[in-house]
Protein backbone atom coordinates (compact mmCIF):
# COMPACT_ATOMS: atom_id res chain seq x y z
CA UNK A 1 0.00 0.00 0.00
CA UNK A 2 1.01 3.68 -0.64
CA UNK A 3 0.87 6.51 1.10
CA UNK A 4 1.16 9.88 0.28
CA UNK A 5 2.82 12.02 2.64
CA UNK A 6 1.36 15.80 3.60
CA UNK A 7 3.98 18.20 2.18
CA UNK A 8 4.81 21.13 3.85
CA UNK A 9 4.43 23.96 2.35
CA UNK A 10 7.62 26.51 1.15
CA UNK A 11 7.89 29.95 1.79
CA UNK A 12 10.06 32.64 -0.49
CA UNK A 13 11.08 36.18 -0.10
CA UNK A 14 10.16 38.17 -2.90
CA UNK A 15 13.09 40.88 -4.37
CA UNK A 16 12.96 44.62 -2.75
CA UNK A 17 10.77 47.34 -4.68
CA UNK A 18 9.41 50.74 -3.68
CA UNK A 19 6.25 50.74 -1.59
CA UNK A 20 3.45 51.68 -2.71
CA UNK A 21 2.09 52.70 0.87
CA UNK A 22 5.11 55.01 2.18
CA UNK A 23 6.91 56.79 0.40
CA UNK A 24 10.51 56.38 0.09
CA UNK A 25 10.91 52.83 1.60
CA UNK A 26 11.08 49.40 -0.02
CA UNK A 27 8.56 46.53 0.16
CA UNK A 28 9.33 42.75 0.76
CA UNK A 29 6.84 40.01 0.63
CA UNK A 30 7.12 36.48 2.67
CA UNK A 31 4.66 34.25 0.40
CA UNK A 32 4.13 30.52 -0.52
CA UNK A 33 2.16 28.62 -3.07
CA UNK A 34 -1.57 27.92 -2.55
CA UNK A 35 -2.74 24.64 -4.69
CA UNK A 36 -3.77 20.86 -3.83
CA UNK A 37 -5.86 19.30 -1.66
CA UNK A 38 -5.53 21.55 1.07
CA UNK A 39 -5.90 24.98 -0.29
CA UNK A 40 -8.55 26.07 1.31
CA UNK A 41 -7.03 24.99 5.08
CA UNK A 42 -4.06 26.54 4.56
CA UNK A 43 -5.78 30.07 3.37
CA UNK A 44 -8.21 29.43 6.62
CA UNK A 45 -5.24 28.96 8.91
CA UNK A 46 -3.07 31.76 7.26
CA UNK A 47 -5.20 34.34 6.65
CA UNK A 48 -5.70 34.32 10.69
CA UNK A 49 -1.71 34.58 10.88
CA UNK A 50 -1.88 38.31 8.33
CA UNK A 51 -1.44 36.08 5.10
CA UNK A 52 -3.70 37.57 2.08
CA UNK A 53 -4.52 36.30 -1.65
CA UNK A 54 -3.81 36.59 -4.31
CA UNK A 55 -4.53 34.10 -6.78
CA UNK A 56 -2.45 30.97 -5.85
CA UNK A 57 -0.28 32.66 -3.87
CA UNK A 58 -0.92 33.57 0.13
CA UNK A 59 1.45 36.36 0.93
CA UNK A 60 2.45 38.22 4.01
CA UNK A 61 4.34 41.97 3.91
CA UNK A 62 8.24 41.10 5.49
CA UNK A 63 10.10 44.14 4.68
CA UNK A 64 13.53 44.45 5.86
CA UNK A 65 13.12 48.11 7.65
CA UNK A 66 9.34 47.83 8.62
CA UNK A 67 6.58 46.41 9.85
CA UNK A 68 3.56 48.72 9.23
CA UNK A 69 1.47 46.78 7.29
CA UNK A 70 -0.83 44.93 9.22
CA UNK A 71 -3.87 42.86 8.89
CA UNK A 72 -6.97 43.93 9.74
CA UNK A 73 -10.55 42.38 10.36
CA UNK A 74 -14.03 43.59 11.79
CA UNK A 75 -15.61 42.10 14.49
CA UNK A 76 -18.67 41.59 13.01
CA UNK A 77 -20.52 41.29 16.51
CA UNK A 78 -18.99 44.03 18.10
CA UNK A 79 -19.16 46.32 15.20
CA UNK A 80 -21.52 49.47 15.10
CA UNK A 81 -21.94 51.70 12.09
CA UNK A 82 -20.88 55.59 12.82
CA UNK A 83 -23.57 58.58 11.79
CA UNK A 84 -21.61 58.79 8.38
CA UNK A 85 -21.40 55.06 7.53
CA UNK A 86 -25.35 54.91 8.07
CA UNK A 87 -25.80 57.42 5.86
CA UNK A 88 -23.52 55.69 3.50
CA UNK A 89 -26.31 52.91 3.38
CA UNK A 90 -29.01 54.80 3.00
CA UNK A 91 -27.27 56.71 0.03
CA UNK A 92 -26.79 53.50 -1.29
CA UNK A 93 -29.90 51.50 -0.69
CA UNK A 94 -31.01 51.57 -3.99
CA UNK A 95 -28.03 49.17 -4.90
CA UNK A 96 -29.26 45.56 -5.60
CA UNK A 97 -26.37 42.75 -4.54
CA UNK A 98 -25.79 40.14 -6.98
CA UNK A 99 -23.53 37.27 -5.36
CA UNK A 100 -21.79 35.46 -8.15
CA UNK A 101 -19.27 32.63 -8.36
CA UNK A 102 -15.81 33.77 -9.67
CA UNK A 103 -16.63 34.69 -13.42
CA UNK A 104 -15.22 37.89 -15.10
CA UNK A 105 -17.16 39.73 -17.19
CA UNK A 106 -16.43 42.72 -19.72
CA UNK A 107 -18.57 44.92 -17.63
CA UNK A 108 -16.86 44.06 -15.04
CA UNK A 109 -13.40 44.78 -16.46
CA UNK A 110 -14.48 48.24 -18.24
CA UNK A 111 -15.50 49.24 -14.59
CA UNK A 112 -12.58 48.15 -13.34
CA UNK A 113 -10.46 49.68 -15.77
CA UNK A 114 -12.04 53.18 -14.81
CA UNK A 115 -11.83 52.73 -11.26
CA UNK A 116 -7.87 52.06 -11.56
CA UNK A 117 -7.05 55.00 -14.71
CA UNK A 118 -9.08 57.49 -12.19
CA UNK A 119 -7.67 55.79 -8.76
CA UNK A 120 -4.39 54.15 -9.17
CA UNK A 121 -3.02 55.01 -12.35
CA UNK A 122 0.80 54.49 -11.24
CA UNK A 123 -0.21 51.70 -9.76
CA UNK A 124 1.22 48.33 -9.99
CA UNK A 125 -2.08 46.90 -11.75
CA UNK A 126 -2.74 49.71 -14.19
CA UNK A 127 -1.63 48.09 -17.32
CA UNK A 128 -3.60 44.85 -16.53
CA UNK A 129 -5.81 43.74 -19.76
CA UNK A 130 -8.87 41.58 -19.71
CA UNK A 131 -7.19 38.40 -19.72
CA UNK A 132 -4.69 39.58 -16.34
CA UNK A 133 -8.09 40.36 -15.34
CA UNK A 134 -9.94 37.06 -15.76
CA UNK A 135 -7.16 35.54 -14.36
CA UNK A 136 -7.38 37.71 -10.84
CA UNK A 137 -11.07 36.94 -10.82
CA UNK A 138 -11.12 33.06 -11.66
CA UNK A 139 -7.83 31.13 -10.94
CA UNK A 140 -9.04 30.66 -7.04
CA UNK A 141 -8.19 27.40 -5.76
CA UNK A 142 -10.14 28.36 -2.73
CA UNK A 143 -14.33 29.00 -2.34
CA UNK A 144 -14.66 32.55 -3.78
CA UNK A 145 -17.40 34.74 -4.63
CA UNK A 146 -17.61 38.07 -7.06
CA UNK A 147 -19.78 39.78 -5.56
CA UNK A 148 -21.56 42.54 -7.79
CA UNK A 149 -23.58 45.87 -6.86
CA UNK A 150 -25.85 47.63 -9.66
CA UNK A 151 -28.30 50.35 -9.87
CA UNK A 152 -32.05 49.05 -10.03
CA UNK A 153 -33.65 49.64 -13.01
CA UNK A 154 -36.95 50.23 -14.57
CA UNK A 155 -39.66 47.76 -12.67
CA UNK A 156 -39.40 44.35 -14.32
CA UNK A 157 -35.26 44.46 -15.39
CA UNK A 158 -33.35 42.23 -14.03
CA UNK A 159 -30.09 44.27 -13.37
CA UNK A 160 -28.78 48.33 -13.95
CA UNK A 161 -25.63 50.15 -14.25
CA UNK A 162 -22.71 48.03 -13.11
CA UNK A 163 -21.92 50.14 -9.34
CA UNK A 164 -19.15 47.82 -7.58
CA UNK A 165 -17.39 44.97 -7.70
CA UNK A 166 -15.75 42.75 -4.13
CA UNK A 167 -13.88 39.95 -4.85
CA UNK A 168 -14.64 37.73 -1.67
CA UNK A 169 -12.74 34.75 -0.03
CA UNK A 170 -15.11 32.78 2.28
CA UNK A 171 -12.68 31.71 4.91
CA UNK A 172 -14.20 29.49 8.12
CA UNK A 173 -14.73 32.59 10.59
CA UNK A 174 -15.20 35.10 7.87
CA UNK A 175 -15.25 37.24 4.56
CA UNK A 176 -12.00 38.21 3.01
CA UNK A 177 -12.19 41.21 0.46
CA UNK A 178 -9.50 39.99 -2.03
CA UNK A 179 -9.83 42.94 -4.38
CA UNK A 180 -12.94 46.14 -4.48
CA UNK A 181 -13.43 48.49 -7.22
CA UNK A 182 -16.42 50.56 -8.17
CA UNK A 183 -18.01 53.64 -10.06
CA UNK A 184 -14.97 56.38 -9.59
CA UNK A 185 -17.64 58.72 -10.92
CA UNK A 186 -20.13 58.35 -7.94
CA UNK A 187 -17.76 59.86 -5.09
CA UNK A 188 -20.75 60.83 -3.21
CA UNK A 189 -22.45 57.23 -2.55
CA UNK A 190 -18.78 56.25 -0.75
CA UNK A 191 -18.77 52.89 -2.42
CA UNK A 192 -16.17 51.39 -1.17
CA UNK A 193 -17.15 51.86 2.45
CA UNK A 194 -20.69 50.66 1.50
CA UNK A 195 -18.97 47.28 0.31
CA UNK A 196 -16.95 46.92 3.42
CA UNK A 197 -20.88 47.82 5.48
CA UNK A 198 -22.34 45.12 2.85
CA UNK A 199 -20.15 42.57 3.71
CA UNK A 200 -20.57 43.14 7.97
CA UNK A 201 -24.11 42.30 6.78
CA UNK A 202 -22.93 39.11 5.00
CA UNK A 203 -21.13 37.96 7.63
CA UNK A 204 -23.58 38.76 10.54
CA UNK A 205 -26.39 36.64 8.65
CA UNK A 206 -23.86 33.38 7.42
CA UNK A 207 -22.97 33.66 11.34
CA UNK A 208 -19.10 34.73 10.43
CA UNK A 209 -17.47 36.30 13.21
CA UNK A 210 -14.94 38.13 10.74
CA UNK A 211 -14.70 40.79 7.92
CA UNK A 212 -11.12 40.76 6.68
CA UNK A 213 -10.18 43.44 5.01
CA UNK A 214 -6.84 43.33 3.87
CA UNK A 215 -3.40 45.57 5.60
CA UNK A 216 -3.71 48.80 7.69
CA UNK A 217 -0.72 51.05 7.67
CA UNK A 218 -0.21 53.60 9.73
CA UNK A 219 0.99 57.24 8.15
CA UNK A 220 -0.77 56.21 4.77
CA UNK A 221 -3.51 58.05 3.24
CA UNK A 222 -4.79 55.17 1.24
CA UNK A 223 -5.25 52.80 4.00
CA UNK A 224 -6.00 54.96 6.84
CA UNK A 225 -9.57 54.84 6.24
CA UNK A 226 -10.14 51.45 7.32
CA UNK A 227 -8.93 52.59 11.09
CA UNK A 228 -12.71 54.63 10.86
CA UNK A 229 -14.61 51.18 11.23
CA UNK A 230 -16.32 50.22 14.68
CA UNK A 231 -14.62 46.80 16.54
CA UNK A 232 -11.75 46.87 14.11
CA UNK A 233 -8.61 43.91 14.91
CA UNK A 234 -5.06 44.35 13.51
CA UNK A 235 -2.52 41.38 13.45
CA UNK A 236 0.52 42.58 15.34
CA UNK A 237 3.10 40.95 17.33
CA UNK A 238 1.84 37.36 16.06
CA UNK A 239 -1.72 37.84 17.70
CA UNK A 240 -5.11 39.54 16.84
CA UNK A 241 -5.63 42.82 19.10
CA UNK A 242 -8.21 45.55 19.49
CA UNK A 243 -6.33 48.80 17.00
CA UNK A 244 -6.96 51.22 19.82
CA UNK A 245 -5.90 54.78 18.72
CA UNK A 246 -3.86 54.51 15.48
CA UNK A 247 -1.41 56.67 16.38
CA UNK A 248 0.07 54.37 18.95
CA UNK A 249 1.27 52.22 15.85
CA UNK A 250 3.50 54.90 13.91
CA UNK A 251 6.39 53.18 15.80
CA UNK A 252 6.03 49.90 13.10
CA UNK A 253 7.99 51.78 10.75
CA UNK A 254 11.24 52.27 12.62
CA UNK A 255 13.76 48.98 11.34
CA UNK A 256 13.99 47.61 15.12
CA UNK A 257 10.60 46.44 15.10
CA UNK A 258 11.99 43.61 11.65
CA UNK A 259 12.54 40.03 13.10
CA UNK A 260 14.66 38.03 10.66
CA UNK A 261 13.15 36.17 8.18
CA UNK A 262 14.23 32.85 10.09
CA UNK A 263 12.18 33.53 13.09
CA UNK A 264 9.07 34.67 11.60
CA UNK A 265 8.77 31.50 9.21
CA UNK A 266 9.28 29.36 11.89
CA UNK A 267 6.50 31.01 14.05
CA UNK A 268 3.59 30.44 11.39
CA UNK A 269 1.54 27.29 12.62
CA UNK A 270 0.42 25.27 9.57
CA UNK A 271 -2.38 22.94 9.94
CA UNK A 272 -1.65 19.72 11.48
CA UNK A 273 -3.36 17.75 7.74
CA UNK A 274 -0.16 19.48 6.05
CA UNK A 275 2.50 18.95 8.81
CA UNK A 276 1.38 14.75 9.77
CA UNK A 277 0.81 15.97 13.32
CA UNK A 278 -2.43 13.82 14.62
Amino acid sequence: MRHTLPIAPQFYVTAPQPCPYLAGRMERKLFTALQGDFAETLNDSLSKQGFRRSQNVLYRPSCADCTACMSARIRVADFVPSRGQRRTLNRNADLTRKVNSPWATEEQFALFRRYLDSRHAEGGMADMDIFEFAAMVEETPVKSRVIEYDHARAPGMARGDLAAVCLTDMLDDGLSLVYSFYDPGAARRSLGTHVILDHVTLAREAGLPYVYLGYWVPGSPKMGYKAGFSALEIYKGGAWQDIGNPEDHDTETHPLSVDPIAEQVARINLPDTMTGRS
